[in-house]
């Protein structure tokens, strides 16, 4: 068993995220604790349906598949350590390489990324997200009723992001809030050649690109920035990934237009944004995250990292 984490991708995930036990959920939410966990003991030997993070999971748990470990994916969960069980059978019965899981029964779980070392946290639980984004870590709040990932492109994971408040700080889009497109336009341009400060997933792409240059002959990934920003305003996306020496196989600078059917398209495992009209219409197409990061999410009257809520389970 290897015990060391560094130097690979480390995808802390909660059981709903990775699985669909939105059927069980409902009968913890109905105030019943104790028999969801019966429930989940009851079906031990039935393995869970796949959730919505599903695929990108097991498509980045191939670029082990060479005996090289690259990838270590991490169960981080408000379940009780019986239903526990539950989950890391349910990996074991597709083949899934889950080894290492945190059940906490009810407290908040995001402390524990910090010893984990996790490149990204994917939950059901909105208000653990926000947590692990005030503490510095990549994280999305996943749509369980989101469209499952298409089966198109088995060796490839492919991930989209949104720009500002994802890869991007919300710089830009706090003049936009504030004083409107052309206001926003006029600050762009301004400065397009200085690199746009660094959002809450920048180093979750640094790690991906990391990830793709390890050298798998079985798997490679490809990513695509989706962005509302159009020309003029294009060209300080562009620099700032260029000065930051990571690269992103595709872009879209849509100007505003609907992203949900351009992601149709390029199919990803999983689509990352920080509007959540945004994730609500990406979801009817594609695997969607929402990302409760910048100036959008507290004008929405959201939490923003730094703000502290308490929470039920994922």
């Amino acid at each position: 068993m290897t015990s060391a984490l560094d130097d690979k991708l480390v995808v802390a995930i909660s059981s709903r995220a990775l699985f669909n036990l939105e059927e069980e959920n409902r009968l913890f939410e109905s105030g019943d604790p104790e028999g969801y966990m019966r429930l989940q003991l009851e079906r031990l030997d039935v393995p869970a349906q796949p959730g919505i993070a599903y695929s990108m999971v097991r498509k980045l748990l191939r670029f082990n598949e060479d005996g090289q470990d690259r990838v270590e994916v991490v169960i981080l969960s408000r379940n009780d350590p019986v239903s526990g069980m539950r989950i890391f059978s349910s990996g074991a019965a597709t083949a899934l390489q889950l080894e290492r899981g945190v059940f906490t029964q009810g407290r908040p779980p995001f402390g524990y990324l910090r010893p984990l070392r996790a490149d990204i946290f994917l939950s059901a639980n909105a208000d653990d997200v926000r947590e692990a984004l005030a503490a510095g870590f990549p994280a999305a709040h996943v749509m369980v009723d989101a469209r499952p990932a298409g089966n198109r492109y088995p060796d490839e994971v492919r991930i989209a992001f949104d720009g500002d408040a994802v890869l991007f700080s919300d710089e830009a889009e706090q003049v936009f809030q504030k004083r409107g497109l052309a206001a926003f336009q006029r600050h762009e341009q301004r400065k397009a050649d200085l690199p746009l400060p660094e959002g809450p997933f920048k180093p979750f792409l640094v790690a991906l690109n990391r990830l793709q240059q390890s050298g798998s002959p079985h798997m490679r990934i490809r990513t695509v920035l989706v962005t509302a920003r159009g020309a003029p305003a294009h060209r300080r996306a562009i620099q700032t990934l260029m000065r930051w020496n990571i690269r992103v196989d595709e872009a879209m600078f849509l100007g505003g237009l609907p992203k949900g059917e351009f992601l149709r398209e390029f199919e990803p495992d999983f689509f990352f944004d920080d509007q959540t009209g945004h994730i609500s219409q990406a979801a009817r197409h594609v695997p969607a995250g929402h990302v409760a990061a910048g100036v959008t999410n507290v004008a929405a009257g959201g939490e923003t990292p730094g703000r502290r809520t308490r929470s039920k389970r994922a």
